[in-house]
């Protein structure tokens, strides 16, 4: 039984579809909707090194506008949703997104997550390096959304690859 549904999120064009995606999941298992963005550590050590260089940008300041920033565009990614407030919540995390996104696997009791893909290589199902990690390491079942568009491209190229013998 599905009680519990991870969905990571990175503001990009297929946020809405997969947080729709996965909110309908959660309707039909009437399970929980755990959404969550990883704020990596790279971004963070870049903007230490700035900061180091002169430049008036600190980790704190720089933590709280992108908080700030993500908490407005996710009202919005939201505002469709029908699930109830009680349903669903929201997190940041630190960190490596592969590692981050483990942890809360096993720390929460994860039973799904539902992901985006990224790709524009066929030679890659599973574009993204956190993607492509989580579809190998994650213990629980992953599921990958992808929007028409997405699903359209890579048929085509499939078609595509398959007519040139490629495949």
């Amino acid at each position: 039984m599905v009680k519990k549904i991870l969905v990571p999120i990175a503001f990009s064009q297929y946020s809405k579809g997969i947080l729709n995606y996965a909110a309908g999941i959660a309707a039909s298992f009437n399970a929980a909707l755990i959404i969550v963005n990883v704020i990596n550590d790279r971004d963070l050590e870049a903007v230490d090194k700035i900061s180091s260089l002169g430049y008036k940008v600190g980790v704190e300041d720089y933590l709280e506008t992108v908080k700030k920033e993500r908490r407005t565009e996710l009202k919005d990614l939201m505002a469709e949703m029908t699930l109830p407030d009680d349903q669903v919540n929201f997190t940041f995390k630190i960190g490596d997104p592969t590692n981050e996104l483990l942890k809360l696997v096993v720390d929460e009791n994860i039973d799904m997550v539902v992901m985006g893909i990224k790709t524009h290589d066929i030679r890659h199902i599973f574009a993204g390096s956190v993607a492509e990690r989580m579809f190998r390491k994650c213990p629980v079942t992953i599921v990958s959304y992808r929007d028409d568009d997405v699903s359209d491209r890579l048929l085509k190229k499939f078609i595509r690859h398959r007519e040139r013998g490629k495949l």
